[in-house]
C-alpha cells in the first residue's frame, strides 16, 4: 500500500519507519521548512525506548541518551535536599533503562533512518478528501498526493484531526496554567550531579536538570502564570531571573549557565480533553494530534511512540480492510492515551500551586519520600503500555 504521513515529528517519523519496514510505500510531508524541533529535549521512559528498540535503533538511542541513575528533589529557596533515591527500580521492573535525549538528536536519527529522500518539507496541508479506495491530500502550493491510507501526525493544531472529527463537538485546547522555559546547557555539577535528575521546588514553581549525551543537561523551568503574556526573545532569561532570582545557589548557577542565543525556548503549556474518535475512513491521527498533553509525567513522546508501535503491529496482523485496521488502532490506543492526559493534569495540578494546600502537602511528603511512592507512579505509567504485551512488572 501507499501510505501518506503528515508530520515528520517523533510520532510521524517513527510510524513511517514501522510502516516502511512492513513493506509499504511511505512518504512523509511536513509544513516545516527545516528540521527545527520544538523543545530542547524529552524524557524517553522505558516504554518509549522499547518502541525504538523494536524499530532496530537500540544502540543508536542508547548513545543519544543521558545516564540518569538517581532522582532528587531540593527545596528551591534553601537548596536543602528533600529526598534522593535510585532510579534502578524503573529498569529492573520494566526491563529497559530510561533515557533523557536531546530532541533534535532523536529527530535527526528518526528522519535519517526513515530516509530523508522520502520526506518533503515546506508542504502545508490545506485539505483532505476520500474517494473510493483512495485518500487525497492537497497542499498550500496547489500540489496533491493520493494513497491508500493517511496518518495525521501533524501536532496539537492538527488539520487532520479537524477532518477526522467533522460532525463532532469542537475539540478545544485547554491552558494548563503555566509557561515552560527549556533548553540545553553544559553539564554543571553545581546545579546537580551529572547522572541525576535534580528538581528544585517552591511556591508552585519548579526547575530541573536532566543529563543528555555529549556532556549536556536538559533544563526546564515551570512558571505558573496567565496565558498570552507577551514575551520577546530579546528578553532572554529576564522572566526567569524575576521568578527564580532569589532561589538557591544551584538555581542561580543554572540561570548563569543559560545562553539564550544558543538554547532557550518558551512554551505555554496546553492540552486537549481526551476524545476517542481518531479515525475516519482511511484517515487516522497519531501523537499530539490525537492526545496533546502537558509534560508533567514525561509521557508525551512515549505515547506517540506507543501509537506507532500499535499501528505497526495492527497493520502487520490484520487484513480485513484499511478501515477495519484503523478502527482497531483507535480502540487499542485511545483509552490509554486519554488516561495519561488525565494523569498528567492531576500531576500538574498538584505541583503548580493552583491549590496551595495541595502543593504544600506534596512538598511535605517529599521530605519523607524514600522513592517507593514516586517509583510506583513512574513504573505504573510504563507497565500498562502495549509494548509490554501483557508482561507487566517482573
Amino acid at each position: 500500500m501507499k501510505i501518506i504521513v503528515i508530520g515528520a515529528g517523533i510520532g510521524g517519523a517513527s510510524a513511517g519507519i514501522a510502516l516502511i519496514r512492513l513493506g509499504h510505500e511511505v512518504v512523509i510531508y511536513d509544513r516545516m521548512r527545516e528540521n527545527h524541533p520544538v523543545g530542547a529535549a524529552l524524557s524517553l521512559w522505558s516504554n518509549g525506548v522499547k518502541v525504538l528498540n523494536w524499530l532496530g535503533l537500540a544502540d543508536e538511542v542508547a548513545a543519544l541518551g543521558g545516564r540518569m541513575d538517581t532522582m532528587a528533589y531540593r527545596d528551591g529557596l534553601s537548596g536543602e535536599t528533600l529526598c534522593e533515591f535510585s532510579l534502578a527500580p524503573v529498569t529492573s521492573a520494566t526491563g529497559q533503562r530510561p533515557y533523557p535525549v536531546a530532541r533534535a538528536d532523536l529527530q535527526q536519527l528518526l528522519m535519517t533512518t526513515f530516509g530523508l529522500e522520502r520526506i518533503h518539507l515546506g508542504k502545508e496541508v490545506v485539505a483532505i478528501s476520500e474517494s473510493g479506495d483512495q485518500v487525497t491530500v492537497t497542499f498550500a502550493d496547489g500540489s496533491t498526493d493520493s494513497g491508500d491510507l493517511l496518518i495525521g501526525a501533524d501536532g496539537a493544531r492538527s488539520l487532520t484531526r479537524e477532518y477526522v472529527a467533522q460532525g463532532l463537538a469542537p475539540i478545544e485546547r485547554t491552558y494548563s496554567g503555566y509557561t515552560n522555559f527549556n533548553g540545553l546547557i553544559a553539564t554543571n555539577s553545581a546545579v546537580g550531579p551529572p547522572d541525576q535528575w535534580t528538581t528544585y521546588v517552591a511556591g508552585g514553581k519548579r526547575c530541573a536538570v536532566m543529563p543528555v549525551a555529549g556532556g549536556r543537561s536538559y533544563f526546564w523551568f515551570d512558571v505558573p502564570q496567565p496565558a498570552g503574556l507577551p514575551y520577546d526573545r530579546a528578553e532572554g532569561i529576564a522572566p526567569l531571573e524575576e521568578a527564580f532570582g532569589d532561589w538557591a545557589p544551584g538555581v542561580k548557577e543554572l540561570l548563569s549557565s543559560i545562553d539564550p542565543a544558543t538554547s532557550l525556548n518558551r512554551v505555554e503549556i496546553w492540552d486537549i480533553d481526551p476524545f476517542h474518535t481518531w479515525v475516519r475512513g482511511r484517515v487516522a491521527i497519531l501523537g499530539d494530534a490525537a492526545h496533546n498533553t502537558s509534560p508533567d509525567i514525561g509521557q508525551g513522546a512515549c505515547s506517540a511512540l506507543e501509537d506507532s508501535f500499535a499501528l505497526g503491529i495492527l497493520m502487520a496482523t490484520n487484513t480485513v480492510s484499511v478501515q477495519d485496521t484503523l478502527l482497531r488502532y483507535q480502540k487499542v490506543r485511545s483509552e490509554r492515551a486519554g488516561e495519561l492526559v488525565l494523569r498528567t493534569r492531576k500531576r500538574g495540578d498538584e505541583t503548580h500551586g493552583y491549590d496551595p494546600a495541595v502543593t504544600q502537602a506534596w512538598y511535605d511528603g517529599l521530605r519523607t519520600e524514600d522513592g517507593s511512592g514516586i517509583m510506583r507512579g513512574i513504573i505504573g505509567n510504563i507497565t500498562e503500555s502495549p509494548v509490554n504485551l501483557g508482561g507487566g512488572v517482573l
